[in-house]
C-alpha cells in the first residue's frame, strides 16, 4: 500500500438533521467509500426519499468513483441510514462497528423487532478496533471510540479521521451519552484517544449545529484545535471533571426528533420493517404512558 496517498474527500450537509455524509475517493484507482448516508425522512407525513443519497451517487458519478464501502460510525439516533438504497445503486458493502450487536440487543425488544438476533448479521462487515482494510490504495484504520454508543469507532485513513458524533467542533464540544447503553467515562476515554494523534490529523465531525455565535456550519478540525479549545474537554479537563458536566448536560438536552424513527432502522443496517398484509411499510412508536393516564386510555 502506498502509505503516502492521501484521499480526495467531499462533504454533503444534510441541514434537515444537521448530519454530513463524506464520500471518500482514492484519486489513484477510483475506488470509494461513502460514510454516514443520509436517508431523507418526514416525520409528519412518513414520507421517504432519496436526494440526499442521491447527491453523493451523482458526485461519485461525476468523478470517476467506483462506490465500494459504506461505512456507518454508529447506528445513528438523528437520522435514518441510506446504507441500503446506495448498497442496491452500487452493489458496495455496509459496514459497522463489531458491538453493534450490543445496540441491537438493548434496542430490539423496545420495538419488537424480528427476527432479532442481535448479532450484527444484517451488515455487510462488522469491524474490530485496529483492524485496517483497503480502499484502492488506500488503508483504513478503524479505532473503536464508544461512548455516545457501545459501538461508535472512527476511520482512519492518511492524515484524516471520521469521528462520527464522538465529538463536535471545538465550539460546540462533544457528543451526549445518555443513550442506553452509553458512558461519559469511555467518551472521555475515547476523545482522549484521537486527541492523542499527531496535532495536524484532521478530524471530520458527523454534526454540526452551529454554535452561538457562529453564523456558519462547519465540519473539519484538527487534534490541535480541539485540544487547545474544545469547550468541554481541552487539554487540562480531568474525567472526573468531564464527566461530572457532561452527565449533567445530557440531563437537560431532549431526545433526538428522530431517535424513535431512526434506531429501528439503523440498528438493521437501514432496512425497512417488512410489509404488512396491506402491502405497505411502518415504523414503530413504542409508548410511554403516565400511570394516572393508563387507567382511562
Amino acid at each position: 500500500m502506498n502509505k503516502r496517498a492521501q484521499p480526495a474527500i467531499s462533504g454533503f450537509f444534510d441541514e434537515a438533521t444537521n448530519t454530513v455524509s463524506y464520500l471518500v475517493v482514492d484519486p489513484a484507482t477510483r475506488d470509494a467509500a461513502i460514510i454516514d448516508p443520509v436517508l431523507d425522512f418526514e416525520p409528519r407525513s412518513g414520507r421517504i426519499a432519496t436526494a440526499s443519497a442521491d447527491a453523493l451517487l451523482a458526485a461519485a458519478h461525476e468523478a470517476g468513483a467506483r462506490i465500494v464501502w459504506i461505512l456507518e460510525t454508529h447506528a445513528h439516533a438523528d437520522h435514518l441510514s441510506a446504507a441500503q438504497y446506495l448498497k442496491a445503486k452500487t452493489g458496495a458493502r455496509v459496514g459497522i462497528g463489531a458491538h453493534i450487536g450490543k445496540v441491537q440487543k438493548i434496542f430490539s425488544p423496545v420495538f419488537e423487532v424480528t427476527p432479532a438476533p442481535a448479532d450484527g448479521s444484517e451488515f455487510d462487515h462488522l469491524f474490530e478496533d485496529g483492524e485496517t482494510f483497503a480502499l484502492g490504495s488506500l488503508t483504513f484504520e478503524v479505532l473503536a471510540t464508544p461512548g455516545h454508543t457501545p459501538a461508535c469507532i472512527s476511520y482512519k485513513v492518511a492524515d484524516a479521521v471520521f469521528v462520527g458524533d464522538t465529538l463536535f467542533m471545538p465550539d460546540y464540544g462533544t457528543a451526549r451519552a445518555d443513550f442506553p447503553g452509553g458512558d461519559a467515562r469511555a467518551l472521555y476515554r475515547s476523545i482522549r484517544r484521537l486527541l492523542a494523534l499527531p496535532p495536524e490529523t484532521r478530524l471530520f465531525l458527523c454534526h454540526d449545529y452551529k454554535a452561538p455565535g457562529r453564523d456558519a456550519y462547519v465540519w473539519e478540525t484538527t487534534v490541535a484545535e480541539e485540544r487547545a479549545h474544545n469547550i468541554q474537554i481541552h487539554d487540562g479537563v480531568s474525567e472526573d471533571e468531564f464527566v461530572k458536566m457532561r452527565e449533567a448536560r445530557d440531563k437537560t438536552l431532549a431526545s433526538p426528533v428522530l431517535l424513535l424513527p431512526s434506531i429501528q432502522v439503523n440498528i438493521k443496517a437501514g432496512h425497512m420493517p417488512p410489509a404488512e398484509a396491506n402491502g405497505r411499510r411502518y415504523l414503530k412508536i413504542p409508548l410511554s404512558i403516565a400511570e394516572e393516564a393508563a387507567k382511562s386510555l
